[in-house]
This record gives C-alpha cells, structure tokens and sequence, in this order.
C-alpha cells in the first residue's frame, strides 16, 4: 500500500483555516490545480456521501466522494468514484490541528492507495508533492495577509477532546524529537522540574505496562505506559500513584511531521475526574507548568543543537 502524506502550518486560527478547507465544493477558490468543481445531484457539500466533480488541469474529469466530516475535530475524509491516477482502493483525509503557542494551525493532508508494481512509488510521490503540499501552501497564501479575529472562546481547553490540550512546535525533524521524548524514563531529561526518575522492578523504559517513579518537586509520582507506537510517534500512559486530588488520570503524547520545514508538531492531551474547583486550579497547572514548559525545555535543547552548525 502506498502513502502521501504532507503538513503544513499556516499562520491563521483553526477556525478561519477549517472555514475554507471544510467546503468539500471550494478547493477552485484556493487549489492552483482545480479548475472548476460542481456537487452531483444538487447536494449540499457538507452532505456526507455527497461527489465533488471537478477537472483538471489538463481536462482530467475527477470525482470524489465525502466519506467522513466532523466540524468538532477539523477533519473530512474522501475517496475516489473517478480516479486523478490509475490507483486503487484510495482514501485521502484533510485534518486541522490548532497550536496552543499562538493562532496557527497544522493542516494534515494525506493519503493510502494501492500503485500498480510498475508504477510503486509514482504516485505517491505526485499525490504527497504535486497535490497536497502545493495545495497546502496555496491554502496557507489564501489565508495569509487577512484579518482574522483571534478566538475569544475555549476552543479545547478542559473541553474536547480532553480536559487539557497542548500543542507546539518543535524545531527539531520528527526523527531528532522522537528519539528526545521517546524514552518513557528520560523526562526529566528535559522538564526541570522532574528529578530521580528510574523505572520501577528493573523494567525497560520501552515496556509497555512498565511503571516509571520520579518526584514532581516534592511529590512522588507513579506513571504507567499503557501505549507506544514508533510507526505514529506516540505514547500514553496513566498515573498509578500522585499527590495531586484527581482519579483516573489518563495522558497522551503524539508528534506529527510538518513536512513543509521538516519541524514537528507536539500534542500532548490529559484526562482525569475531579472535583469543579480543583480542576480550576489543575488544568491550566498541566497545561502550562508541566506540558508546555517541558515543550519550551525540549525546543531550548534543539536550538544548542543547532546553534554550532549555524556557526560553522
């Protein structure tokens, strides 16, 4: 199975991007690629099921079905009726992420399809370039220049999808940033506020169910991985032991790729169950003192990492 993938961050809010981005009949007003583009049978284009039929270029006739929306996540997900490419089993998706460090947004826009033997990697290489990243940077100028209000509302935060949502970039290739966070007992490598942190009964810092002990300033907490995946550069865990007045609490980093500067995008969400008061006081705490800081630790890290290149 081949893929395409490419990401981008564009400088407007989540909102103003998924507005252009959401209608599935817009792509002429902002991909260079589309020339025309009409939903069949008079549907309204945030029908899902509904087909998009637009040309090319060069006269190619496409159409593609609207497979998934969800306007509380930012994402849509399509296939091909007509195919652009003698591919098969295609299904694409076009998804948002909001940063948490300013009104920016990661637009996600990827792609799996079967290539025949002799055309492998082809296509892949045209849908990933020729489609999704020119069409992410022609998104990204669209937008770019207008005026867009800043959001006045919670847009995540104690919200969905969890009650905190901390998302930033990295200025370090998905590689170099996963090989930083990846170790389960290395955090206190790079949050200043976490000290002697050792897995517990001899485990491996990549067994999965292994438990990792630390102090938190003065307190001792137990956290336990309950999930690691290299193919998507994420973890979760839960905390088995902590101070802090909260049950069931349930956590999760994911890097993303942002291929258009080689850079990655950080997301990092928690869950638990407290009482109204307490969470006032816990969620911006996480948030800011534990998930953002060990962000800002992590980025100061990468820039002495790149500082004596830069001098050379």
């Amino acid at each position: 199975m081949a893929k395409a993938y490419a990401s981008r961050i564009i400088a407007a809010p989540v909102e103003a991007v998924w507005a252009l981005a959401r209608d599935f009949n817009g792509m002429p007003g902002w991909h260079p690629a589309i020339m025309d583009s009409v939903i069949e049978d008079g549907r309204d284009a945030d029908v899902v099921g509904c087909i998009r039929s637009f040309h090319l270029g060069d006269g190619t006739l496409v159409r593609e079905r609207l497979l998934e929306l969800d306007d509380s996540r930012y994402f849509f997900a399509y296939n091909f009726e007509t195919p652009a490419f003698p591919v098969e089993n295609y299904k694409a998706r076009f998804s948002l992420l909001p940063l948490t460090t300013g009104e920016e947004t990661l637009a996600i826009w990827e792609a799996t399809f079967d290539e025949a033997p002799e055309d492998a990697g082809k296509y892949a290489d045209i849908v990933a370039n020729g489609v999704f990243a020119s069409g992410l940077a022609a998104l990204a100028a669209k937008l770019e220049g207008e005026t867009h209000l800043a959001s006045t509302k919670a847009r995540w935060q104690g919200l969905r999808p969890a009650k905190v949502y901390c998302a930033s970039r990295l200025g370090a290739p998905l590689t170099t940033a996963w090989a930083a966070v990846r170790d389960f007992a290395g955090m206190a490598d790079w949050h200043p506020d976490i000290h002697a942190m050792t897995m517990l009964d001899g485990a491996r810092a990549d067994k999965v169910g292994g438990v990792r002990d630390f102090l938190f300033g003065e307190g001792r907490l137990h956290e336990q991985l309950t999930y690691l995946s290299d193919s998507d550069t994420a973890f979760r865990y839960k905390i088995n032991l902590s101070p802090m007045p909260w049950l069931n609490y349930h956590a999760g980093l994911r890097l993303h790729p942002v291929t258009a500067d080689d850079t990655t995008l950080a997301v990092w969400t928690a869950d638990w169950v407290a009482a109204p008061q307490d969470d006032l006081t816990l969620i911006p705490t996480v948030h800011e003192q534990v998930f953002q800081l060990a962000f800002d630790t992590l980025n100061a890290q990468f820039a002495d990492l790149v500082q004596p290149s830069r001098q050379c």
